[in-house]
């Protein structure tokens, strides 16, 4: 086929989104244990969203978030969030299990 003659002039690479720089500014909430694992926190200045790196799981880069308000929560909060991520965690794998 004509298409697959060589490679355009014009080569483009494609990159998850996840791979793209973040444009928004986070703040560091510092590390909360909880049951033995360690999650780095932060919040999402443009939105107060809370991002939760999971440091101590099995798979890197792994952990989860919560959008919400902008108003400031506590570590209980914090806590109870990421006991609800764990609830769900499938032991054999480190990810979320399937419903």
């Amino acid at each position: 086929m004509a298409s697959d003659a060589g490679p355009p002039d014009d080569v483009r690479m494609y990159v998850p989104s996840s791979a793209s720089p973040d444009p928004d500014i986070y703040t560091d909430l510092g590390a909360v244990v909880v049951g033995g694992e360690t999650f780095g926190v932060r919040r999402r200045d443009s939105d107060g969203s809370h991002h939760y790196d999971w440091i101590s799981g099995p798979n890197d880069g792994y952990g989860f978030s919560v959008s919400g308000g902008g108003a400031p929560v506590g570590e209980e909060w914090h806590t109870r969030a990421i006991r609800d991520f764990l609830a769900g965690i499938d032991p054999a794998t480190g990810y979320l299990a399937d419903p």
